[in-house]
């Protein structure tokens, strides 16, 4: 009886993948398709002449190899500043000691319950007056540190021993030399996690670009895919084809780095 109940869950759990990665493998067939195989009825599941031409036509004719470049650019340096700023406000919530630290770390919580959405328009103002609208940086800014992300380090970070640290400070250590040598070689599984998630949301970030960005050279990828959707709509190989070029890094440094990222999720969530 166990046995069965065994093959039948992992039975269910086969079909459920296999229900999750058939439009991810669809998209990427179609994008070798020829044009208009697609859309053929009944559908094809593999193309009759494997084609390159769609992934030429992107990065030529439609110079999709700048957004590529913006968006790369874009979310690594939003990743790398984020991990530097998130993991030092998490240490200092979960390790330091100061004036009404837990009352502060309430009230960045109470903000996770606002929609991004509310914050857009004073924040656009702020990057105007400070002559940000249309630049990198802009895009940059509001990714440098979350609420989400302090929280993440900050439950992760509880659960590195205190007698540590202190053992650290006696023997004469600097709290940026704890911090630097002690705390973030320790954190690696939490700041892969949180650097999974920011890269992600950087790249697939498409409402903040298409606000802040106005020059079509520096627009990030989501917003250049939204443009080609508006001129070429019918052409549903070459939709797929830039799909694949949204999807695939990500996926890519997903699967290289998932070991890290369940640990830091796993770690994290068992202190309070």
């Amino acid at each position: 009886m166990k046995a069965l109940k065994t093959i039948a869950l992992h039975a269910a759990l086969l079909i459920a993948a296999g229900l999750t990665a058939f439009p991810l493998f669809w998209m990427v067939s179609a994008s070798f398709m020829p044009t208009g195989e697609a859309a053929t009825f009944p559908p094809r599941l593999l193309p009759s002449q494997a084609t390159l031409e769609h992934y030429q036509a992107l990065f030529t004719r439609l110079n999709l190899g700048r957004a590529f470049f913006n968006s790369t650019a874009i979310a690594l340096l939003s990743t790398a500043i984020a991990l530097l700023f998130n993991s030092m406000a998490g240490y200092a919530f979960a390790k330091l000691r100061f004036g009404r630290r837990d009352q502060i770390f309430r009230l960045l919580l109470a903000v996770l319950v606002l929609p991004a959405q509310v914050a857009m328009l004073p924040l656009f103002l702020m990057l105007k007056e400070m002559g940000l609208v249309n630049t990198y940086w802009g895009v940059i800014i509001p990714m440098m540190a979350s609420v989400f992300g302090i929280f993440l380090i900050r439950q992760f970070m509880l659960s590195i021993p205190t007698e540590l640290l202190e053992a650290a400070r006696v023997d004469g250590a600097s709290e940026w030399s704890i911090y630097w040598k002690i705390v973030i070689p320790l954190s690696m599984p939490v700041l892969v996690t949180l650097a999974i998630f920011t890269f992600m949301a950087s790249w697939n970030d498409f409402m903040w670009p298409l606000i802040v960005l106005t020059d079509n050279d520096r627009y990030t990828l989501p917003v250049s895919i939204a443009n080609l959707v508006g001129e070429h709509v019918q052409d549903i190989e070459l939709m797929m084809a830039s799909s694949v070029v949204t999807v695939i890094p990500v996926l890519l440094l997903f699967l290289v780095l998932q070991r890290y990222y369940v640990a830091g999720i796993m770690v994290g969530s068992v202190k309070g």
